[in-house]
């Protein structure tokens, strides 16, 4: 074990790096149910947490009390009065909903104390803050039912919270508000997540659902999970569905990351809480295991720039290693650096590629395309192939080549066609490199 444990370690700790770096100082507003709660989740929760607070992210957690408040009823004798999806908060409703939020709080405060050695939470310092940081309004009475102590988000008190996560806390809000006039509100947990991700214009909301996601077929419940919708696809998928009100109805938390991408929240995930470090692996992992929906207007493939060089030296390298790559310095890298067109997910450069236009022959040479091999089948080296040939398009040039030795049948499927290396542009045949015997392929730009 000692032997194969760091052949998997090492490469996976370094494969997370750059998320490490990409994250530190990025502000996530994380929603946990009630029911998570409930269902034993919140150690494990708590332990990613502080995983995450000690890589420098500013963390928001908001906790939802549902089953909690069920539970204080029946112990009084009482049932769960809902309408349209929402609690009625009559008196005694709004006091259950205190003795549960207070109970909670305490469990939470309790968990991030924890530091007992040989386990996550060793060495960790956590210090949560909790406050008054809400302002609500009622909900009043709606087609005839009056919904009593249940109330809206009215404000958030952004410049309050953030002076706390710039210390170092951790901001635990409960789905409490008050009014100017001190009546204390019943919000959702839902709301309360999302109105404060757009107050902080967080970087991230995260909920820890009973759903696993959103799937990719409406009418297949067995179907995969679809784990990336851009805020146009998400708003149309949102439309097809019915008017969702319980929490486990498909569109009930789409419509709040929507809410809050709409709001200028740069992505929004459902994350199912039944698996073990979901949170983690949908942070972590290039797939995650939800559903993100993005703001598109986040443009994941661009020109690179000075700040890129680094990300594309890393993600070079190994194709360099094994001699699928001709090898580049980090100076002519910062050389050419306008040359790159770079696609990214969440900050991090998974693909690349540099065009070098030959106006004088009216081509251009496509080199250094990369993809990294997490998300290789997945579409991204069409994506940057099509972004060189508007490029190429827009510079007047007639076609675009690449020189290669592994990579042929990739290209002739997307058009391009080999040809005798000296058809190449006299500039570029004087470098050609006659003992690597690299193809040469060119494709036309109608």
């Amino acid at each position: 074990m000692d032997l194969v444990f760091p052949h998997t370690f090492v490469p996976w700790f370094r494969s997370v790096a750059p998320h490490i770096h990409a994250y530190r100082g990025k502000t996530f507003v994380v929603g946990i149910t009630g029911e998570a709660i409930a269902a034993g989740k919140l150690n494990a929760l708590v332990q990613d947490l502080a995983i995450l607070h000690a890589m420098g992210v500013r963390l928001v957690l908001v906790h939802g009390f549902r089953p909690q408040v069920d539970e204080q009823l029946r112990a009084k004798g009482l049932t769960s009065k809902f309408a349209q999806g929402r609690r009625i908060t009559d008196s005694v409703a709004l006091d259950c909903a205190q003795e549960a939020a207070g109970q909670l709080r305490f469990e939470i405060e309790a968990a991030f104390s924890q530091g007992l050695p040989n386990t996550p939470m060793a060495n960790s310092t956590v210090r949560v803050v909790s406050g008054n940081f809400l302002t609500a309004r009622p909900v009043g009475i709606v087609d005839g039912v009056d919904f009593v102590s249940s109330g809206f988000v009215r404000k958030v008190d952004a410049v309050m919270i953030r002076r706390a996560i710039d210390i170092g806390a951790l901001v635990l809000l409960s789905p409490f508000g008050f009014s100017p006039t001190g009546e204390a509100f019943n919000l959702t947990m839902e709301d309360v997540a999302t109105a404060t991700a757009v107050a902080l214009q967080a970087d991230k909301l995260l909920f820890l659902t009973e759903v696993p996601g959103v799937r990719e077929s409406l009418d297949d419940p067995d179907s995969p999970i679809d784990t990336e919708l851009a805020l146009a696809d998400a708003e149309r998928l949102l439309a097809r569905l019915p008017e969702s009100t319980l929490p486990t109805d498909p569109g009930f938390y789409l419509r709040h990351c929507i809410d809050a991408c709409r709001g200028g929240v740069e992505r929004s995930h459902i994350l199912p809480f039944a698996s073990d470090g979901a949170l983690l692996m949908e942070i972590f992992t290039h797939d995650g295991i939800g559903t993100m929906v993005v703001d598109e207007k986040l443009e994941s493939l661009r020109e690179a720039g000075a700040d890129d060089v680094g990300g594309i030296l890393q993600l070079i390298e190994p194709f360099e290693r094994d001699g699928t790559l001709v090898k580049r310095d980090r100076t002519e890298i910062e050389r050419d650096i306008a040359n790159y067109t770079v696609i990214e997910h969440d900050g991090v450069i998974f693909g690349c590629a540099a065009l070098y236009p030959y106006p004088e022959a009216m081509t251009g040479e496509m080199a250094a395309l990369t993809v990294s091999p997490q998300v290789q089948g997945q579409g991204d080296g069409d994506k940057i192939l099509k972004r060189v040939e508007q490029r190429a398009r827009a510079a007047g040039l007639a076609s675009i080549f690449v020189l290669t030795t592994r990579t042929m049948h990739w290209f002739i499927k997307r058009g391009f066609s080999p040809v005798d290396p000296d058809w190449l542009p006299e500039a570029r045949k004087r470098k050609y490199n006659w003992d690597r015997r690299s193809q040469v392929l060119v494709k036309k730009l109608s």
